[in-house]
């Protein structure tokens, strides 16, 4: 991702995008939170980051996400255990 243009760093737009995808809060609450923290950024401004770096964020998360085992067999200590008759509580 290329953040030449732009004029905050790019620790800080990640950390506003990250804000606004992860934890669900509006523009305006990741507005007053940098302003409490010293940044006066705009609640406008965030949402051209939002806009502008998710689908970047989400295609490169996507690529180093592990992939899942194709086996679901269950390992045959469990298969004795779910076989037998324990009193349930």
């Amino acid at each position: 991702m290329d953040f030449t243009d732009y004029q905050y760093p790019s620790d800080i737009i990640l950390q506003a995008v990250r804000y606004y995808v992860s934890y669900k809060l509006s523009t305006r609450d990741i507005e007053e939170i940098f302003t409490e923290r010293g940044s006066a950024i705009d609640h406008s401004t965030i949402n051209r980051w939002v806009i502008t770096f998710s689908p970047m964020l989400e295609h490169k998360s996507r690529q180093l996400k592990r992939k899942v085992s194709s086996s679901w067999r269950t390992p045959p200590c469990d298969r004795t255990l779910a076989n037998n008759n324990f009193p349930r509580n």
